[in-house]
């Protein structure tokens, strides 16, 4: 867990078994990374494994974070990740034309493909800008800066929009079926529980229509 000194987030961890980071050089410099040998040791039955897409410094066993998940679900432990949507590598040139910045950290579709289940957490970008001025997000001396640059209002809603897309899109793959013939009928409930939580908002409706 990286925590980047958040109260709310310390506060979700209280109670939770933590496997402390491990230190690591780099051009002199302490760096914090993930142990994943002390995960395996510890073989539990589920890791929740923050920040999907982050890049190892070098030396460690995987250059992304993404291969040392593949690692522990090799190992027979089931995973929580979070990834957000602009570390999409399919969506990185429409993220860097949406909002004006590469983003440099990217996962692969095909790592979050193959996930179980995928759950979107929608947020408003006012919602989201508020948590941020509230320090729920970064740091104090960060807040300033993240405002007048990714976090901008109109990034926060065309990354929203893209996020939706996302979702009906996955919907409507998995509503095709292999077989022409084939019945829709057994399968319908969790689709339309996932349309009418997404069209609770405006931009849902007209994206999932």
């Amino acid at each position: 867990l990286e925590p980047h000194g958040r109260a709310e987030t310390l506060a979700q961890d209280e109670g939770l078994e933590t496997i402390p980071r491990r230190r690591v050089s780099y051009r002199d410099t302490e760096l914090e990374e993930m142990d994943l040998p002390a995960i395996l040791r510890r073989a539990p039955e589920l890791c929740l494994i923050d920040e999907l897409a982050h890049t190892n410094a070098p030396g460690l066993e995987h250059e992304k974070r993404c291969a040392d998940i593949a690692d522990v679900l090799a190992h027979g432990i089931d995973v929580y990740s979070t990834v957000n949507v602009q570390h999409l590598e399919s969506l990185n040139d429409q993220v860097a034309e949406l909002t004006g910045t590469r983003v440099r950290e990217t996962v692969p579709d095909a790592v979050v493909g193959s996930a179980d289940d995928v759950m979107l957490i929608d947020i408003t970008p006012q919602s989201l800008i508020e948590r941020l001025i509230a320090g729920k997000v970064y740091p104090g001396e960060r807040i300033e800066t993240a405002l007048n640059n990714f976090f901008k209002i109109e990034n926060l809603s065309a990354l929203r929009e893209v996020s939706l897309r996302q979702v009906a899109e996955e919907i409507e793959a998995k509503r095709i079926p292999a077989n022409p013939t084939e019945s829709h009928t057994g399968g319908r409930g969790r689709e339309e529980r996932l349309v009418d939580s997404a069209s609770t908002q405006a931009i849902g409706e007209r994206l999932l229509a």
